[in-house]
């Protein structure tokens, strides 16, 4: 069943309709990729992008070169660097040590997600097109970042997500029902940075309507709840991107069982 799901990561065979999940293959389908992220972050956003990503109209860092990029295409646009509509930047340790840190370690102390046994994968830069903001384009992306757990044995995922604004006291409450309901155990919990730590615990648990909270989740947090994900100690405010962010961590298990079993029901469907 593994051996399924890598050959459907790289050979494109994932797919929903016109759409299709599957790895970067080319520089150009990169550049497309940091072309959308630089649409939803900073022009839809209003993330402020530094002299140079303003001239080339281009989200980039370092990791850019070193890490997998993750693709939703629209095949009604085209197969290449035209199609792309969604992406999602996946970095592996490997990758983390060719630039000396995980892009989350300026936010929060990963040490104990770095120490984890086993394989473990950083997700970042999430973002899809306004227009394919539906259920089949995340399905799709969760798809092949299943495939990917599959294929390289990932047992644990962590990233910074973000909530809009930069006013604490304004998320108040979801920060608070992440901090009562959410927090990570103590052998896997990241936590802010000490110059950058931002209180979650603003309150008290029984002051929390966790259904209100909820509401006000954006739905990458929520869809990471789901897979039984957890979050650090501590929020970061992102100036640069307009945000207050939380580490994430999801211990891939539920979401491998998940697909599994999606796969499982797949391949003993009879041919038509």
């Amino acid at each position: 069943m593994a051996d399924l799901m890598i050959d459907q990561l790289a050979q494109g065979d994932l797919r929903s309709g016109n759409l299709e999940v599957r790895l970067a293959e080319s520089s150009a389908e990169v550049d497309a990729a940091q072309a959308l992220r630089y649409r939803v972050f900073y022009t839809e956003m209003a993330a402020r992008p530094s002299a140079e990503m303003a001239a080339r109209r281009r989200d980039f860092d370092s990791f850019d070169r070193v890490c997998d990029h993750l693709l939703v295409i629209d095949h009604n646009l085209g197969s290449g660097p035209e199609g792309v509509v969604g992406t999602y930047r996946l970095i592996r340790r490997s990758a983390a040590r060719s630039v000396g840190r995980f892009y989350s370690s300026d936010e929060y102390d990963i040490s104990p997600l770095v120490e984890f046994p086993g394989e473990v994968l950083e997700l970042g830069r999430s973002c899809v097109d306004a227009g394919y903001r539906s259920r089949p384009s995340m399905q799709l992306l969760w798809r092949g970042i299943a495939a990917y757990v599959f294929q390289y044995d990932i047992a644990l995922m962590f990233g910074c997500a973000s909530l809009p604004g930069t006013d604490p006291a304004g998320l108040a409450l979801p920060l608070s029902y992440l901090h009562h309901y959410h927090i990570a155990p103590t052998n896997l919990r990241p936590i802010a940075v000490p110059q950058r730590y931002a209180n979650m615990n603003l309150l008290d648990r029984d002051q929390v309507d966790a259904r209100a909270a909820l509401g006000m989740l954006p739905p990458l947090i929520k869809g990471y709840l789901r897979l039984g994900g957890f979050v650090g100690d501590g929020a970061v405010i992102d100036e640069q991107f307009n945000t207050t962010d939380v580490c994430i961590v999801v211990k891939t298990d539920q979401i491998t069982d998940k697909y599994f079993k999606h796969y499982e029901r797949r391949r003993d469907t009879p041919a038509a």
